[in-house]
């Protein structure tokens, strides 16, 4: 699962964003296109933070 998870949230980040910009082009309200773009971005935030070496 150590390597399942950071492709799995990038993929997520990915659907995410294609999703925001999707929203963005239908005239969406800014709010909830901000607020998947902030998912999106939380999402590769982990998957980045997942592959950094930690201490241990």
């Amino acid at each position: 699962m150590g390597t399942l998870l950071p492709i799995l949230l990038f993929a997520l980040a990915g659907v995410l964003v294609g999703g925001a910009f999707s929203m963005y082009r239908q005239g969406a309200a800014r709010g909830v296109v901000g607020f998947v773009a902030l998912l999106a971005l939380l999402a590769t935030a982990g998957g980045v933070l997942w592959l950094v070496p930690g201490d241990g």
